[in-house]
C-alpha cells in the first residue's frame, strides 16, 4: 500500500514525494526525491528519509518550530 499526500516537482525530471506506506504492518511516512528514468517510470533515489508515527511527532514538531522561524 502507498497513498501519495503530496508531490513537489524539482529539477527537470525530478520530483519529492511525500507518501504514506507499509512495512511489515506498520504506516511509515516517506521523504524521498525520485526520478523520471529513461522509459518515464519515476524511480525513488536513496535521498529522503522514512518516518515511523513514533518519530513523525517529533519532526512535525521541528517542522513547526522552523515554521516560527522561517
Amino acid at each position: 500500500m502507498e497513498d501519495e499526500i503530496a508531490r513537489i516537482e524539482r529539477a527537470k525530471g525530478e520530483c519529492l514525494r511525500i507518501m504514506i506506506s507499509e512495512y511489515k504492518g506498520k504506516k511509515l511516512l516517506n521523504i524521498r526525491i525520485w526520478y523520471t528514468d529513461k522509459e518515464g517510470e519515476l524511480k525513488p533515489t536513496q535521498k529522503g528519509i522514512t518516518l515511523s508515527p513514533e518519530d513523525y511527532e517529533a519532526f512535525k514538531n521541528g517542522i513547526d518550530e522552523a515554521g516560527s522561524k522561517f
